[in-house]
């Protein structure tokens, strides 16, 4: 029998932390198990479904939450997912804190954020930038590292402020992504 730490994949940070872990080969595996959860809850609405997110660049420190971009035909579509990724254990957060993207958590009691996923639409902004940085630092090393120190600079700045320190890397995030052409 695994234990609780093995069964969650050293996923978990704290509501509103921010603490960094080594990258870790297991978060591949937890992404997997957890995509084919929403696969099955969601049906033909997921039209795609992605790892994004730091833990999704095998060779980067990143706070030990699985990020999870899936796309639907219409951003509407999202709230039809409300229901299907309620009963999966996901709370619903909303389309307030980013424009174009209904946003879920799952935590461990209520305290401990193990995954965030995104519902936006298909070919639509959110959903392209998304792969594209992703895709970016994956194929580049040196992206991939600068954006590790940053992170690790942003973690020691705001460990208690989750929201400044993703709001503090999103300069970095628009260099990668212009320099992309997008």
């Amino acid at each position: 029998m695994s234990s609780e730490s093995e069964r969650n994949f050293g996923l978990g940070v704290g509501n509103k932390c921010v603490t960094l872990a080594a990258p870790n080969t297991q978060w591949h595996e937890a992404y997997t198990l957890e995509a084919e959860t929403i696969r099955k809850a969601l049906g033909d609405l997921a039209l795609d479904i992605q790892h994004i997110g730091s833990t999704s660049i095998p060779s980067i420190k990143a706070k030990p939450i699985i990020d999870i971009a899936v796309a639907v035909r219409r951003l509407d579509d999202g709230v039809t997912c409300i229901q299907p990724m309620e009963e999966i254990g996901y709370c619903y957060a909303g389309t307030d804190l980013v424009p174009d993207d209904h946003i879920f958590g799952r935590d461990i009691e209520g305290q401990t954020r193990t995954h965030l996923v995104h519902v936006v639409e298909l070919g639509g902004a959110n959903w392209n930038h998304f792969i594209l940085f992703r895709d970016k630092l994956r194929a580049d090393p040196d992206i991939a590292h600068a954006y590790e120190a940053l992170k690790i600079d942003l973690a020691a700045k705001y460990a208690n402020n989750r929201a400044a320190y993703t709001a503090s890397k999103k300069d970095f995030i628009e260099k990668v992504l212009a320099v992309s052409g997008d």
